[in-house]
């Protein structure tokens, strides 16, 4: 019984000046928290519009790329038909030259 009165002696109060110090530590913890949160909310905002926008520029780059492959088809069907157009110049001054 001697250790059960030795509990009930311990005092329980806590210095005034340790709590105002815990207290503030705890309140300090909560600020940090609330922060944290908001930057995490803010970072994961963020992260969504990059991902958007690198969605947008990829759409872009696919156009793009189509219109360069259009492109060359055009180009190619142009130097066939001037190349077509030359021979038949060339055969015509062959022609006219005999």
């Amino acid at each position: 019984m001697s250790t059960v009165k030795a509990v009930r002696e311990v005092p329980v109060e806590i210095p005034s000046d340790d709590f105002h110090a815990l207290e503030e530590k705890v309140y300090r913890t909560i600020e940090l928290y609330k922060s944290a949160r908001e930057a995490k909310v803010a970072a994961e905002r963020d992260a969504q519009r990059v991902r958007e926008q690198l969605e947008l520029r990829e759409e872009e780059i696919e156009g793009l790329r189509s219109e360069m492959i259009s492109l060359k088809r055009e180009r190619e069907e142009v130097r066939s038909r001037v190349e077509k157009m030359l021979k038949q110049l060339d055969v015509m001054t062959a022609e006219e030259s005999e």
